[in-house]
């Protein structure tokens, strides 16, 4: 993979670009993608954004959002507009794997592909790119890449709003320890542009329907499990569950780290059954790797103290792997 700067000469001229994200994005997958989408429109390209599954509503206000395609329930368009991509942009996720029923169709583009991404362990897909776990998003990528190509007297509101937002939710409103110096800085320059950063907080975390806070409720009193001899906590999430309380996308984000809250508690992990299958989230503090964790026993991967899995078993089966896992590097976890 060629470093991300020498795609400068390939810009100078318009192309036919495709922008793309790992399935059920997140508030950075969406704002990279779409900060990505401003600017190289910004610079005279014809570019789409291609989400390989649906997004939450509380993403919709983010200026452009409106033209992101969904592929399950926009397949033709978006096929359509893969036809005679020149450049793929692959945003906040690094093996097309995580494009979900999107992969086939990016894989058979015989175009430049660019990957911009935070992740460990990127696979060998992409012609140029970076891939940097030290950045506390991809939308801080992003960010830096525009000023890097000596553009950033592109950098408006929309890029802006998009860029904060990603970056806000993935240090968790900057509380995280990847909330750096380097995320201050950047902060500091879009404030600086004029950004206005109080409605995006309230669009992302004073957007939701009574029926989430209700299901938060529930779920705390009633799915919670703490194991304090492994320092570890748990919340198992039935299908029925999600039906009950009537759950969008999305709902179910940062459920996560309420377990991680408790007093003492290292590792946390969310399980919900998706009905198709059963998907995990892991979050940690200190020095529990849930990147390596995740891979070795539930196909998945992420960062080092935030991370995702999967399972094909049914959801209490899927929970006793999980305790089976948890004791197995019960020494890590004291």
């Amino acid at each position: 993979m060629k470093p991300i700067e020498e795609i400068k000469p390939l810009l100078d001229s318009p192309k036919k670009v495709v922008v793309t994200m790992h399935q059920k994005p997140d508030a950075d997958a969406m704002g990279s993608s779409l900060a990505m989408y401003h600017y190289l429109r910004r610079k005279g390209h014809d570019v789409t954004v291609i989400s390989p599954t649906n997004f939450p509503d509380f993403l919709k206000w983010m200026p452009g959002s409106e033209n992101v395609l969904d592929f399950e329930s926009a397949q033709e368009k978006a096929l359509k507009a893969l036809e005679g991509v020149e450049m793929l942009f692959c945003l906040d996720f690094n093996t097309m794997s995580r494009t979900k029923n999107l992969e086939p169709h990016l894989d058979r583009l015989q175009c430049v592909k660019v990957l911009v991404d935070h992740h460990l362990e990127p696979s060998p897909d992409f012609d140029y790119g970076i891939s940097d776990t030290s950045a506390a998003s991809t939308a801080l990528l992003v960010y830096e890449i525009i000023y890097r190509l000596g553009d950033e007297h592109y950098i408006d509101n929309d890029i802006a709003q998009c860029i904060y937002a990603g970056t806000m939710t993935d240090t968790g409103s900057f509380r995280f320890a990847s909330t750096s110096a380097r995320v201050h800085r950047m902060v500091a320059d879009l404030l600086e542009r004029g950004l206005e950063h109080e409605y995006i907080h309230q669009a992302i975390y004073d957007n939701f329907l009574e029926n989430r806070l209700r299901f938060i409720g529930h779920s705390l009193l009633n799915r919670m499990e703490v194991f304090y001899e492994t320092n570890t906590a748990i919340m198992a999430i039935p299908y029925s569950d999600l039906k009950r309380f009537d759950l969008q996308t999305g709902d179910t984000e940062g459920l996560v780290n309420f377990l991680l809250s408790i007093q003492g508690i290292k590792l946390a992990a969310l399980i919900i059954d998706r009905n198709s299958e059963v998907k995990l989230s892991f979050r940690s503090k200190g020095n529990f790797d849930v990147n390596t964790f995740a891979r070795k026993y539930f196909e998945g991967g992420g960062h080092f103290n935030a991370s995702g899995g999967r399972s094909t078993d049914p959801l209490d089966k899927t929970v006793q792997r999980f305790l089976k896992a948890m004791h197995e590097n019960e020494d890590l976890l004291q």
